[in-house]
Formats: C-alpha cells, structure tokens, sequence
C-alpha cells in the first residue's frame, strides 16, 4: 500500500505544478527539512544508494538521465543497467576507482519533506571526510553489504555517528538481491550490529533490509522479502523526527555572527538560534561579560516577529546599549551557559600532521575564536574494541580524550547538551588547516576553583617606579649565531644607562626551571612556552627582559607575544647561515649532530622556521657582536 500512497503522491505533486504554480511553491517552503548521512564501509553501496533515491523522487533531468545511462555503459559497474552512484560520484578519481573520496551533498524532495544529504567516503584514510558530513546531519544511515556483514569501518562510522550526536539511526543491510534475499543471514547481522551498538552506547535504531541497485525496500516495498514488515527507506526518511521540539525546550541560546547596523536608528545582533525560543521583552545575558538587558524587537527579512525558535535565523535588538559583538552568547538571563577556559574534550584528529602537544592552535567554537593548547592525551580509543589505549599524541582519524586551554574564558555547554556550544574544530595557526573536530565534555574543576586575584600595585606602577617601559626582547636563531653573546652584550649597554633587566638564557633555564624537558618537539614547545610565562611575569614587574633561545617555531613565538601587551614583544632574528653556524660550532654540537649522536637538533634533523616580520634582524656575518648591541639598543630606544 505504501508504494502505492507514494506513486500516487508523485502524480499528485506533479497536477498541482501543472495546475497552480503558486500553490505547489507556497507548499514547497513549508516543508520540513531533513539532513543525513549515508556511512559505511567500502563498496557498501552508499553511493549507490543517494542516486536510486535521487531517481525513485524523480529528481532527475532528461539529459542527466541520458546522461547516467550513458556513462553507466562507459565507466560504470553495474554491466549495461544504470550505475546510480555516478550520480554522486562527480569527480574523476572516484569515477576511475569506483570509490567516494568526498563528500557530496545533494539535495531532492518528496511530497512529505525536503532533503539534504551527504554522502560520505568508506575509506578510513578519508575518516575527516565522513566526520565533516556528520557535523551537520540529523539522521544517518549506515549501510552494511550483506555479503560482508559488520566491519571495521562500519564500527567506527557508528561510533563517530554516536558520538557526534546523531540519534536517528538506520541500519540498512544492503545488497540483499546478491544474496538471495536470505531471512536469516539478515538477522545474523543484526545480531551482531546489535551487540557492538549496545557496547558503545547506542540504545535504539531502525534496521532494514534493502537493495539500493535493485530498489528492493527503497521507495516501495521488496516482493521479495514479504518477511520484512517495517517501513521503506523513504517513508521513514519522511516521518521520522529530527528534534527540533527538544532543542526548542532548552533555554535561549544565540551565538552573535555579526552586529547589524545599516543606520544610525538601528542596532542589532543577527546569529541563529541554537536553542530555545525568544519573545521581545524577554530579560537576556550577553556572555561572557554578563551584561543583561531585555529583548525589544525581533527582525527578520521577512518581517518583525512575536515569537522566534531554535533553528530561525534572527536579528535580535535589546532596550539598553550594552557591549555585546560577534562572538559573544545571547542568553536567557536565568539560565546562561558556563564560561571557562579550561575542558576535558574528545578530539578527532584529522591531519596528516599528528598532534603536537603543547603547541597553539586556533580553536573555533561557534563565532568565538581563541588560543588554544592541547596536553599529552588521557587515551585514545580503539574503535574495534572500545579499549583505552595510551597514546602520546593523536595521529590521522585517531580518536582520543585529552584535556585543553584556552587563552581567555569561552561560552560553552556540553556537547551532548548543546551541539553548537558544545562542539569546535582546531586549526593550524601557520597553514590555516583544520585539524581536528572536538566535542566539549565538561570545564575542569580548577578552573573554577582558581581566579585571578587583583593587586593594588599594578604592571604601570612598577614600570613607573624603575622609569622604563618594559619589554621582552627575544632573540632567536640557529644554535652558534651569536645570540647568547649579543644578548648579553645589549644587557650590559642597558645597564650602564641605569635600566633594570634581566637575561634569560636558553642553557640556563635547563638547569633549573625547565630541567625535566628534553629535545622533542613537544619539549621544545613547553620549554618556551615556561620561557614566555616568566618573560611575562618579569615583564609585569617593570623589567626589560631578554631571552636568548633558538625557539625554532614561528607559532611559538606568536604565542609568547600573544601574551604581552602590543609592542612589548621584540623579535630580534640573529640571522646567521646554518654553515657559518655549523663552523663555528663552540659547543661541539653540530658535530655530534652530525655523528647521529645528538638527536632532533635545529638545522640538522630538527627545523627551524625563520620569522617572517622581526622587529629587528641582525647579520652576524656583516656584524661584531658589539656592532649587533650597539645596531639594537638604537633601534629599542626610547626606552621609557
């Protein structure tokens, strides 16, 4: 009866655009709109699956048609018959090797409901990929080859689905015709699929037995599994909820994307509600600051409205002018979000580049964006068995619970309470590439348990008090250019025109301070991350100070001035050539470098990367060490 309703719909739908445009347009908006997923593992038949439902909704023009059946005959797996997954798999490579390599979204309609769907690789090297797709869907659908049953990719596909957040599952056991349309090896997949899902958590799921190339259990029912009495793909695509009630019965949450200000008589905050509902004259909290006011207009393009709702688009105007930008959380004033800056979270690391531990990135959530740092791993979880494993960092598609920084407090929630205030991606700051996805669990307890505590005798007293005005001049360069010599020779001109300093070496600091730390990179990075703090505190206390460290990475010397007010931090680049460095090689370290007995140093088997813009750039091969002080203390000056 079902695929009869549905062929019937079809006709239906196709007299009202014959009929009366308008109608059938103003129908069209108002459907619902229902994003998924299709994930699995390779060769399940996603694909395959996206454009058999492309075709049975007859989204499809005549010349792609003419199109597909042709490209079918010519490139497509299927023997002569229509290969659908051609209508997914756009780009060349995956055309050649029959698999997904992106993913692609389309879009088609129903009667009933309007779809986007993301078809995501089955590959685990393309994991990132599937991860990206699921971001944003509120249904999945994971596809099991009947032939094959439950496999790795299938087991992580479901759990990066589970943990992301999706609740409407569908398990389609596909490519029933090729075996026979059997009864009981479906069930045995499904009590094997049932088994790992109650093991990680998944508590309920809608199972199907199906055929995407044959259509079997697709848009109608399958003749051939009578047994089989659920519903078809698409009449649960239609009908399932997608949560939308739940998130509306949450409180207000609106992250600000941007001021509105077209004239002097308007100022709004225009962002989409990520839950709850708003009326003008609700009292709201603008986080983090804390400011509250009460809503006095809501304004759409369409028009102003009584009422707004999770998942509207909005531009909220408020009785008082209070400080609030893009980035800030507009909240119900009784029930803000949490604000902090320290986090356990789940990481799904998605670069070829494995995570650096200690090392800065960007961190975006929602609209705010800050500094944030990564610490060595609590575990990494092994998607086959659930098992903890230990792990020093997180390699490509390794899944892993670490605990991170922040440079300044964010508005968050729990990622299984509030996807948009729960859920970031880091980036690289020196590539600008996306790193890794990230799941909010919950603020550390020390971050709420330490404060900072206000002084009565600030940084501006102390600077006062010696007459200068502080800064942390870092020099940086190869080991043997010269930097420890011409620091040191700038602290001795300092200090015969009476200014307070004080030197921190880079030797030095490891005989003390920083004495557990070895020569990884991620030691490195800790080393000058310590090295910045006390530069900062020193700073703080009126000083000028100077470090001398080789501090071989630009996002590390970004961080450290990060740290400091603008224009404190000079980046003095001792730039000497890596064989005048090695020539003269006082320590004897390239030396044992060279000899493979010193391990992971700069210019050898560790890199060094150049500043870009220093403030001041000296050439020890033009210049004295004298001629270098005398070149920077000029160019420093004034110094109060």
């Amino acid at each position: 009866m079902s695929g009869i309703a549905t062929q019937e719909s079809v006709y239906q739908t196709e007299a009202l655009i014959a009929e009366d445009i308008d109608a059938y347009l103003d129908q069209h908006q108002h459907k619902t709109m229902l994003r998924f997923i299709t994930c699995g593992s390779v060769d399940d038949g996603k694909s395959t699956l996206i454009g058999r439902l492309l075709y049975d909704s007859r989204m499809i023009f005549e010349d792609q048609l003419a199109a597909l059946e042709a490209d079918s005959k010519r490139v497509g797996t299927q023997g002569q018959e229509i290969d659908f997954a051609l209508l997914v798999d756009g780009l060349a490579a995956e055309r050649e090797q029959g698999i997904t390599i992106d993913v692609a979204y389309r879009f088609f309609s129903t009667e009933k409901r309007k779809f986007i769907v993301a078809d995501t690789p089955g590959h685990e090297q393309y994991t990132r990929n599937m991860v990206t797709g699921a971001s944003t869907a509120d249904l999945a659908v994971i596809l099991i080859d009947a032939r094959k049953g439950v496999l790795t990719q299938t087991r992580r596909h479901s759990y990066l689905a589970h943990l992301i957040g999706i609740k409407n599952l569908v398990l389609a056991i596909n490519k029933m015709d090729l075996i026979s349309y059997d009864q009981a090896r479906y069930e045995a997949i499904l009590a094997d699929y049932t088994a790992f899902a109650t093991s990680i958590g998944i508590t309920a799921f809608t199972p199907m037995p199906i055929s995407g190339f044959k259509g079997d259990n697709i848009s109608f029912p399958s003749e051939n599994m009578a047994w089989y009495s659920g519903p078809t793909l698409m009449e649960h695509l239609e009908t399932v909820e997608v949560g939308v009630d739940e998130d509306q019965a949450r409180p207000f949450r609106m992250a600000v994307q941007w001021v509105n200000r077209p004239n002097l008589d308007f100022r709004g905050f225009s962002g989409q509600i990520a839950t709850g509902t708003v009326k003008p004259g609700d009292p709201i909290r603008v986080l983090p600051g804390g400011k509250t006011s009460t809503v006095s207009r809501i304004t759409t393009l369409a028009g102003d409205l009584d009422e707004a709702v999770a998942g509207q688009s909005i531009t909220l105007s408020l009785a008082d002018e209070i400080d609030c930008s893009r980035g800030n959380v507009i909240s119900a004033a009784d029930a803000p979000p949490e604000t902090a800056d320290q986090f356990e979270s789940t990481l799904v690391w998605m670069d070829d580049e494995p995570l650096v531990v200690g090392r800065a990135y960007w961190l975006k959530l929602g609209t705010q964006m800050v500094s944030a740092t990564i610490r060595e791993p609590k575990f990494q979880v092994n998607v086959n068995t659930m098992e903890h494993l230990a792990a020093k960092t997180l390699e490509l598609n390794a899944i892993g619970v670490a605990e991170l920084s922040t440079d300044r407090a964010i508005v968050f929630e729990p990622y299984t309470q509030n996807r948009t205030l729960g859920g970031f991606v880091l980036i690289d700051k020196i590539s600008n590439a996306t790193v890794a996805a990230g799941l909010l669990h919950f603020s550390l307890r020390r971050a709420q348990n330490v404060h900072w505590q206000a002084t009565d005798i600030g940084r501006d007293a102390h600077a006062d008090l010696k007459n200068q005005k502080p800064r942390v001049l870092w020099f940086t360069g190869l080991s043997g250019s010269g930097k420890s010599t011409i620091a040191n020779e700038v602290e001795k001109t300092l200090n015969l025109m009476n200014r307070h300093t004080f030197l921190l070496d880079g030797d030095n600091v490891r005989h003390g301070l920083n004495k557990d730390l070895g020569f990884t990179e991620a030691d490195r990075i800790e080393n000058i991350r310590r090295v910045g703090e006390v530069a900062k505190l020193m700073a703080d206390a009126g000083l000028i100070v100077l470090t001398a460290f080789i501090s071989p990475f630009r996002a590390e010397r970004d961080m450290i001035r990060a740290m400091l007010p603008e224009g404190e931090f000079i980046e003095i680049f001792v730039d000497t050539p890596l064989d005048v460095a090695e020539a003269r090689d006082v320590k004897g370290l390239y030396k044992k470098a060279r000899a493979g007995e010193l391990k992971n140093f700069t210019g050898i088997d560790s890199p060094y990367e150049a500043p870009n813009h220093a403030e001041i750039r000296v050439n020890t091969v033009d210049m004295t060490p004298a001629e270098a002080a005398e070149y920077i203390v000029r160019q420093i000056m004034p110094l109060k």
